[in-house]
């Protein structure tokens, strides 16, 4: 069932108002692939009463249009920071939005979690608290880089003047808070949360101040090493960050949900439908990927440098029950406009489900070791027969034609999986991907990868080839995504990348990618700094044309080598007399 978003439906619900209003910068679909619908619901089935307001116009008093809540405001952005999803990686504004009814991106504000609290400011004065959620708000929390602003700007909760803010995946401190602010208790102990202090908490750890970050690059890079340190679920501590007069308390993270409350959360009765008052605004292409996709696991131990997931998902992963999954499904196959295919089953990384760690739950993530990079971890608990049993289940419902694997992949754990990743990548190429797997090796080069977090170019080498093997009798194909101007990548490495693909794979990439600095990820501090993770000084290209002409170097050469309908050896050694020819161009 939908939640309210209008007046006129809370009046059907004889609600005198609601307890609290979710707003959100994207549209209300009622998805588990939308945190709006699965936090209200939640909240929900938990007794409260709960409303939407989508993409509130901010030119006029929409944001009001159902009131004043009787507990309080969450405010999010949606499921990307605003200006993530608002500019490209070059900073050109991005036209189309998949999240937006029409697909026009004409309704998310750029900072919209701060957009969002001063407008209902502006129309309630002296209002229930407003607290903030989603990812804008998880991977801005503390002191972080701006690439917009170009420097360094404060916790999010004090430049958008909220009360409150829940990072994470956050079911368990919303109910949490919910039940605080209803029973009037003290919520300031809850964790998951961050709240602004004219003190510090003693028993917490102190962290350099938002003025010493900004004096001092060293003491950011302390600064973040300590949060990312204290961002696991288990024997992580409680911060305190200095913002002028004030603190920002940042409570230690929310308990891991365990298998049993995951189920719970993804068993709730969503319509997976647009909400009529947004439908009939236009199209959202969203749902041609999202309504017939599962979700089987949350979080990635994978923790590549330029990626959020870890800040904001969590670094060690959560699966649902195969019986859980079974039930979705078969909720799926009934909907009427279904046509036999699932889009995707998976997470963040496809190949993770059930994937575990001996120490997780005990003594917490390693503090100087990561699971996968350089090498799988000794004490990662993982295999393939798993998936490939969940995958096999599914298809045997005479109603689904085909199920897809369309989450990334980690090629490294197929490879590491001595025993079932063999069996596991033969079983998807004959029965979940259609044509071409897609993968994300992200680069070539060892010194890059090494950046990244990513596993060296012999495990991509040795995926490739398992590949070919299993795949060119099936006349199927590996397409790859890449991405340039990653800190400690140069013009130089970019162009290895090139003769590593015309040599070795012998297709155009899928997809290349230049680096976006995302607010609290190791690469952003590597982008900021203009050092590595060990504080050694790197090469970081920060030009916004030099940056578009790595990525050229890619695109506008294998687009001038796929015209040719040769492609030969004397083209191949040609590269070199094409990159003197750039190195002077991009050197001016």
């Amino acid at each position: 069932m939908f939640l309210p978003t209008t007046k006129e439906e809370i009046n059907k619900l004889n609600w005198d108002r609601p307890d609290i209003i979710l707003i959100s910068g994207d549209v209300y679909v009622d998805s588990p692939f939308s945190g709006t619908a699965v936090i209200g619901n939640w909240l929900t089935i938990h007794g409260f009463k709960v409303a939407v307001i989508a993409q509130p116009d901010t030119k006029t008093d929409d944001i009001s249009r159902l009131g004043e809540p009787s507990l309080y405001w969450a405010v999010s952005a949606g499921a990307m920071d605003s200006l993530v999803a608002n500019y490209t990686a070059s900073e050109k504004f991005r036209n189309e939005d998949d999240l937006t009814p029409g697909g026009i991106n004409n309704k998310r504000p750029d900072r919209a979690c701060m957009v969002y609290t001063n407008l209902i400011r502006r129309y309630f004065k002296n209002t229930k608290p407003i607290v903030l959620g989603g990812i804008e708000a998880s991977l801005r929390r503390i002191v972080h880089y701006d690439l917009k602003d170009k420097k360094l700007r404060r916790s999010l909760l004090l430049d958008a003047k909220a009360d409150i803010l829940a990072y994470g995946m956050s079911e368990k401190t919303m109910l949490e808070l919910s039940y605080a602010l209803r029973d009037n208790t003290d919520y300031k102990n809850i964790k998951g949360l961050c709240y602004i202090s004219k003190t510090p908490k003693e028993e917490f750890i102190n962290i350099p101040s938002f003025e010493e970050c900004v004096a001092d690059k060293n003491l950011f890079r302390e600064m973040f090493k300590t949060f990312y340190d204290n961002s696991a679920y288990t024997n992580s501590k409680g911060l305190n960050q200095k913002h002028d007069t004030r603190y920002l308390i940042h409570n230690p993270p929310q308990e891991q949900l365990t298998q049993e409350e995951l189920d719970k959360i993804y068993d709730m009765d969503f319509t997976r439908e647009v909400h009529p008052y947004y439908e009939k605004q236009g199209k959202v292409k969203s749902q041609d990927t999202i309504k017939f996709s599962v979700v089987s696991h949350r979080g990635c131990c994978g923790e590549c440098n330029f990626c959020a997931i870890a800040v904001h998902q969590g670094k060690s992963v959560i699966s649902r029950s195969k019986e859980s999954i079974m039930k979705e499904i078969n909720k799926l196959v009934q909907k009427p406009d279904f046509k036999g295919y699932i889009s995707d089953i998976g997470g963040p990384t496809g190949n993770m489900y059930k994937i575990a760690c001996k120490l997780h739950g005990t003594t917490g993530r390693c503090k100087n070791k990561r699971c996968l990079y350089p090498n799988v971890c000794e004490n990662i608990i993982f295999s393939h027969d798993k998936q490939i049993d969940l995958l096999s289940e599914v298809a045997k419902n005479d109603k689904i034609k085909k199920v897809f694997v369309s989450s990334g992949l980690r090629h490294d754990l197929i490879m590491a999986d001595k025993q079932n990743g063999k069996k596991y990548l033969e079983y998807i190429s004959k029965n979940n991907i259609s044509g071409q797997l897609k993968i994300a090796p992200e680069h070539t080069s060892d010194k890059v990868l090494d950046m990244m977090g990513k596993p060296k170019q012999n495990i991509f080498l040795d995926f490739m080839n398992e590949f070919k093997k299993i795949n060119l009798p099936l006349n199927q194909f590996l397409t790859c995504y890449f991405m340039v101007d990653h800190p400690g990548c140069s013009v130089y490495d970019t162009e290895d990348l090139l003769l590593f693909i015309n040599h070795n794979l012998k297709f155009r990439p899928e997809q290349v990618q230049i680096f976006t600095p995302t607010p609290s990820t190791n690469a952003t501090l590597m982008y900021y700094t203009e050092q590595d993770l060990n504080g050694n000084d790197i090469f970081v290209e920060k030009d916004r044309n030099a940056r578009m002409k790595q990525k050229l170097i890619i695109t506008q050469s294998l687009s001038n080598d796929s015209s040719s309908s040769s492609h030969s050896k004397n083209k191949f050694n040609s590269k070199r007399n094409y990159f003197t020819k750039f190195r002077k161009r991009y050197r001016k």
